[in-house]
Parts: C-alpha cells; sequence; structure tokens
C-alpha cells in the first residue's frame, strides 16, 4: 500500500537534514570526535536511538493530534502508507494517559474538585479551557480528545503554543505563564492566573 505524501521533497529533504543535524550536533563535540576517537561511534549510536525514540514519540502524538482534528484512521493509514487496521493497531492504544496527564489527586475533603472537559479536538479545546478557565478551572492534564481541569477561587487563562525554543519558554515563564505537561507534539499548553474580575 503506497502512502499519500502531503510533503514536496524538499521539505522531505529538510525533516532527514534537521534530525540528522540535531543527532550530531547535540551532543558536545560528537560530530568532531568520529574523526579520531572509536568511542564517539558509541555516542552516535545513542544520540540516533534517542532521535529515533523522539520521532516515533512524535509520530505517534501527531497521529492522535490528526484523529482529534477529526481524520479517520482510513486517512492516517493513507498518510502512513498502511492499512486503516495497521494503522489502528499501531497507534490506537497508545496515548493512554497522555503527555500532560498527572496524577490524579489524593481522594479526600481537602483535594482539590477534578473534571475532564472531553470530546475535545485541536479546534475547540481553546474555546473550552476559556470558558473554564473564567469558571475558576484551570488546566492540570490532557491527552486526545480530553484536558483534565481542576477548581480554583480565581479565573485563568490559558495559551497553546507549537513547542517553543527554550527562550520563548524562558519569557513566558517571565510572564507568569505556568506550563502544564511536557507538551503534546505540537503543542505546549500554559496557563496564567487572572486576578479577580479576569
Amino acid at each position: 500500500m503506497s502512502g499519500e505524501p502531503l510533503l514536496e521533497p524538499v521539505e522531505m529533504d529538510r525533516i532527514r537534514e534537521g534530525i540528522a543535524a540535531a543527532v550530531l550536533g547535540a551532543p558536545e563535540g560528537l560530530a568532531e570526535s568520529l574523526e579520531h576517537d572509536p568511542h564517539g561511534y558509541l555516542r552516535l549510536v545513542d544520540a540516533s536511538r534517542v532521535g529515533a525514540e523522539e520521532a516515533s514519540r512524535l509520530l505517534r502524538e501527531a497521529v492522535q493530534g490528526a484523529r482529534a482534528a477529526g481524520h479517520s484512521w482510513d486517512a492516517v493509514g493513507r498518510v502512513l502508507g498502511v492499512s486503516r487496521q495497521a494503522a489502528q493497531q499501531r497507534f490506537a492504544g497508545k496515548a493512554a494517559g497522555g503527555a500532560g496527564s498527572s496524577a490524579p489527586p489524593a481522594g479526600g475533603p481537602d483535594s482539590p474538585k477534578r473534571r475532564t472537559l472531553g470530546g475535545l479536538s485541536a479546534f475547540n479545546e481553546m474555546a473550552a479551557l476559556d470558558e473554564a478557565g473564567r469558571d475558576g478551572w484551570h488546566v492540570v492534564g490532557y491527552g486526545p480528545f480530553f484536558h483534565e481541569v481542576e477548581a480554583s477561587d480565581h479565573p485563568w487563562e490559558h495559551c497553546r503554543v507549537t513547542l517553543p525554543s527554550l527562550a520563548r519558554h524562558r519569557r513566558m515563564e517571565s510572564e507568569g505563564w505556568i506550563p502544564v505537561g511536557a507538551g503534546w507534539f505540537p503543542w505546549r499548553y500554559y496557563k496564567r492566573p487572572l486576578g479577580p474580575g479576569g
């Protein structure tokens, strides 16, 4: 079964070059060590393993994002070059818990109240979080099709950005934004409390 490439060949080449550059460039001195140090090749294997694991994680989250955006397993399978059933078998059960999920609070009378906003997609989740935030709820976890929110005594605002650079992340934190979880490719979620009256 052939896939449906949605990228131009030059775009695919840029992605491949970017991954190779990250694998060679992230570990300090790796590229230079390959000229003279046999141990450098073991570091290259380890860096490539990390790159492959990250690419695999990004693919899983991209598939869940496509599903959350309303695409069928058939459409996802066509892009991947596999059947609907193969795509579903490979990716359907792998998002349990989600990257942004947190452990549920301990039960008890003093525990914060939590609820799950379900049936969400990439197109309606921010509106749902805006409404919840105005009512004093803030996001504490997320995954495909849901956000877990916790009650508080003041309103919150939420934002979603494509995975930010370290400089942008630091700037957002300096502006009072609190990151939630590790991100859900391609998004990173932030929240910040608002004063009385929002």
